[in-house]
């Protein structure tokens, strides 16, 4: 059997890169080593950029069911007590998602694999273990994989192959790339409850700034709980095992909480790293997700870099094989995802030393200094906010000293028209944004390119965007990244037209 692309692992990674890729009609083969979704609760919150690629995905609604919006951000000191509160006002973002949500990674896996169903060009074999990958001199990849359940052995092509097999990657040996440490490791605690019993806490996330017992608290679902405690040099996970032990350090959340309506779901620890690839692509061979990367957790940003991957890799690498983009745009992947996935670990480490560390001192600085700090300006808001930085230079990201500061940024999913958004509208598609009525010419042009043309009114939030950066148009990748912004409607289907080959590029439905 001959895959056009393959995908090694079936987490959230591999499935939305599966899933963005049939949306081009790209066939697909995704092997996954295990039979089902691994049970047992791991990422737990995404932001409303990483809902927007759900969205694109096609189970945004669905998400909306089993997850659970949260309020905000409470730091606490170790006896619960506030020391500052970052409360959001707002349903939704500019997005048109909540900013910040709280799930059950199974549920999201299970999510993801049902909608599968809805892909015909994709193919999910489970209990194939992939073990071994390489490259073939006639511009292909061989994968060789054991069926778990014959324990039969076979051999497969596909012109390319995704890795997103986790931080134990096989695919990132296969290409010789290793990690490079950033100069972080703790060790920390993890545990879920399910319990049949309000326990009265703010519906939203607490941090606990003591360096004595750093820990974290969210109610992710009507009966879990979720509870991160970081581990002294001393103990370990094996030291609360029991019910007894894991009242110890959880007794003060659980209040009057019944013992016989508390079950415990998971008691794990884990040692948080800071990691990234040295490289992320050998050919046609791609890293993504933990195989790429591993961070803190002090943002929730793990499984939404392996999302942000996926959506940046998927567009090029269908339009590569369609012969509508070059395929030189597949050297952007490295170049645009390493530099900001290192900006987010850095971003991890940061927030976290600013709460847990400093020992008493830190302690001491932190009840004087975080209650006024909502009297600064905007800053509730930036603490609040999931907007990432923007990417960096390179032949898909135009930025100059002239273009404004919003390319490279992600264009928000703002309303066009009365009923629907920019992504309804566009609908994976190259796009231009513009104050401007274009010409019969310019449109014939744009629609050459595959380009969908949005004509922005005075009063739109799009509108308004442009003007704010003095620019009269914009042209929008298929990942809702800016590529650049122009004074004229001509020189962004310029821009285009050294990049899209004139072929009309329409994502499948």
């Amino acid at each position: 059997m001959t895959g056009r692309v393959i995908v090694v692992g079936a987490g959230p990674t591999g499935v939305a890169a599966a899933t963005l890729l049939a949306s081009y009609g790209v066939e697909v083969l995704v092997l996954e080593r295990w039979a089902e979704v691994y049970s047992q609760p791991r990422a737990v919150h995404l932001d409303d950029e990483v809902y927007r690629i759900l969205g694109w995905v096609g189970v945004a609604r669905e998400f909306a069911r089993i997850s659970r919006p949260t309020l905000g951000l409470r730091l606490v000191d170790g006896q619960q007590q506030t020391i500052a509160e970052f409360r959001r006002h707002e349903r939704t973002g500019r997005h048109g998602y909540p900013e910040a949500n709280l799930f059950d990674q199974p549920d999201l896996e299970v999510l993801l694999r049902a909608n599968l169903a809805n892909c015909p060009s994709v193919t999910l074999r489970s209990d194939a273990e992939v073990t071994a990958v390489r490259q073939l001199a006639a511009g292909a990849v061989q994968v060789e994989l054991r069926d778990r359940t014959t324990g039969q052995g076979e051999t497969l092509t596909a012109s390319y192959v995704l890795g997103c097999d986790g931080a134990n990657s096989l695919v990132r040996r296969a290409i010789g790339a290793r990690f490079r440490d950033l100069g972080f490791e703790q060790r920390w605690l993890v545990v879920d409850l399910d319990i049949d019993q309000e326990l009265g806490h703010w519906d939203g996330v607490h941090q606990v700034c003591d360096t004595g017992r750093a820990a974290t608290y969210m109610r992710v679902g009507a009966r879990r709980h979720r509870w991160e405690f970081r581990l002294a040099d001393d103990e370990n996970q094996e030291d609360f095992r029991t019910p007894g032990a894991l009242r110890s350090i959880i007794g003060p959340w659980l209040r009057e909480a019944d013992d016989d309506r508390i079950d415990i779901v998971r008691v794990a620890s884990y040692t948080f790293r800071a990691q990234v690839a040295d490289r992320w692509r050998d050919r046609r061979i791609f890293l993504l997700g933990d195989a790429a990367h591993l961070t803190p957790p002090f943002i929730g940003q793990g499984l939404g870099a392996g999302m942000r991957d996926a959506a940046n890799l998927s567009w090029k690498l269908a339009g590569v094989l369609d012969a509508r983009l070059p395929e030189q745009v597949l050297d952007t992947y490295q170049q645009e995802r390493r530099p900001h996935a290192i900006q987010m670990i850095r971003l991890a480490k940061a927030v976290g030393a600013i709460m847990t560390s400093g020992g008493r001192t830190g302690d001491v600085l932190r009840r004087l200094i975080a209650p006024r700090l909502s009297l600064v300006p905007g800053l509730a808001a930036r603490v609040l906010s999931g907007e990432t930085p923007r990417l960096t230079r390179t032949g898909l990201v135009r930025r100059s000293r002239w273009s404004g500061g919003v390319v490279g940024t992600l264009c928000a999913n703002a309303p066009v028209g009365s009923e629907q958004r920019l992504d309804d509208h566009v609908a994976g598609r190259f796009a231009l944004l513009t104050t401007q009525h274009l010409t019969a010419f310019q449109r014939a042009e744009a629609a050459a390119l595959g380009v969908v043309v949005v004509e922005t009114k005075p009063g739109d939030r799009l509108h308004h965007w442009l003007t704010q950066g003095r620019r009269t148009s914009a042209l929008i990748r298929p990942d809702s990244i800016v590529m650049l912004a122009a004074d004229t409607v001509d020189d962004v289907l310029l821009a285009a037209s050294a990049v899209i080959r004139r072929r009309r590029l329409v994502a499948v439905p």
